[in-house]
């Protein structure tokens, strides 16, 4: 087979699986641009070395191994993506300045695909709660845990990958759970709303932020909602410190703010368009956590590069 035929082949063969090992390294890294950038890193290092393929394993886990190990080796040194409620630090008073912190390498959302069968685990694995826990987890341990139990491998599947013992596998994996527990935040355990319940929800909060009707914003959170807005560290708890900091902290005027529905991590969410100068420019985009009770976590990023990932321009034209 000749270099270009080899080539096509590698690729007709691998792209199908390009949108869930973004997802993996998403999970690994929490950056949606830094997951990008290790599929490509992981494609160049399969077709490199596919002569050597022998069908030992699928083409898939084969390619897994690439990406995982890829990932590793770019966490390595690097500090985990916290969200601004993740920082440890205690909620803040609305009455204080933002704090902004943009040498933070903060968490990013993952756009959901079109096709939710290209994503092999579900939206659970995927969820903003959940990718902020695994941020807690040192890298082996995040590699370990995803592999086992999201994408639900065989123990001796993750020890030939990651060139270790099953039983060190086995232990890791034991550390991992137990460290999560602690970190994963209880709304990833919560019930969500219907189908048809979230509809009407969403419906009033477009409304009642695209008016700016504080009370009416306030009402759709639960008595303890978490609001945080990277890049800025400071993020609030409850509905009090939520209301104050949307009447006296968001530049937003009433009429002024436009919001497109998009779903991140699983999640619905809307890119936000603030009108400045004639213009409905973006603003932020938002990811929101829905339970029975309301939203419990609303998070803002300010990440305007994020808007094309989103498939969202920077300025609405309609």
């Amino acid at each position: 087979m000749t270099v270009e035929a080899e080539s096509v082949d590698f690729l007709q063969q691998a792209d199908p699986y390009r949108r869930e090992l973004l997802a993996h390294c998403y999970r690994m890294l929490g950056s949606v641009h830094d997951a990008e950038d290790l599929v490509q890193e992981t494609f160049i290092r399969a077709w490199k070395s596919y002569d050597k393929f022998e069908n030992r394993s699928s083409l898939r886990t084969w390619l897994y191994r690439i990406a995982t190990n890829v990932c590793l080796t770019a966490l390595d040194g690097r500090e985990r993506r916290p969200l601004p409620a993740g920082l440890g630090n205690p909620d803040s008073d609305p009455s204080e300045p933002l704090i902004e912190q943009h040498e933070v390498p903060w968490l990013e959302p993952f756009p959901d695909s079109d096709d939710p069968a290209s994503i092999v685990a579900s939206k659970e694995s995927i969820r903003l709660a959940l990718i902020a826990a695994l941020q807690h987890l040192p890298p082996r341990q995040r590699a370990v845990l995803i592999l086992r139990d999201v994408l639900k491998w065989r123990a001796a599947e993750v020890a030939e990958a990651l060139d270790t013992s099953t039983a060190a596998v086995n232990s890791v994996l034991q550390r991992a759970r137990a460290q999560l527990d602690q970190a994963a935040p209880s709304e990833d355990k919560v019930v969500e709303p219907t189908e048809a319940e979230q509809r009407e929800l969403l419906a009033k909060y477009v409304a009642a932020f695209e008016a700016k009707n504080v009370p009416e914003i306030v009402a759709l959170f639960t008595k303890d909602a978490i609001f945080d807005m990277p890049p800025w560290t400071t993020w609030y708890r409850g509905r009090e410190s939520i209301a104050r900091h949307l009447a006296y902290g968001c530049p937003v005027g009433p009429g002024e703010m436009r919001l497109v529905p998009v779903t991140a991590n699983g999640q619905p969410g809307f890119g936000t368009y603030w009108l400045r100068d004639g213009e409905h420019r973006a603003f932020n985009l938002v990811v929101l956590t829905l339970t029975k009770d309301g939203i419990s976590h609303s998070t803002s990023f300010f990440d305007h590069a994020l808007f094309e990932k989103f498939g969202l321009p920077l300025v609405l034209t309609d």
